[in-house]
């Protein structure tokens, strides 16, 4: 197996004191769970049209913290608002 900055692995296993094959496993890991997440996200916010959610989403890289937020919590948010204002409006 030939990478290109092999350097990159060997510096996050000796800083987290693992193996080699260790490191490349779990940055291997952590970046596609974030672009698992952040697909996801980007997504919904394009789906709602929530432009500023869509750029932060895309340029802040939180490893999927931001965006599993943003899936569960923000993006939630605005259809509860919205549900309470239709009830509001029939009455």
């Amino acid at each position: 197996m030939t990478f290109h900055n092999l350097d990159v692995y060997k510096t996050t296993a000796d800083f987290l004191g693992i193996e080699l094959k260790t490191a490349i496993i779990l940055i291997t890991v952590i970046g596609i769970w974030t672009i698992i997440w952040k697909g996801f996200a980007l997504w919904k916010s394009a789906k709602k049209n929530k432009m500023i959610w869509f750029i932060i989403l895309l340029v802040v890289n939180t490893i999927g913290i931001l965006e599993i937020l943003y899936i569960y919590i923000f993006s939630e948010l605005g259809n509860k608002k919205n549900k309470t204002h239709k009830k509001h409006r029939k009455k």
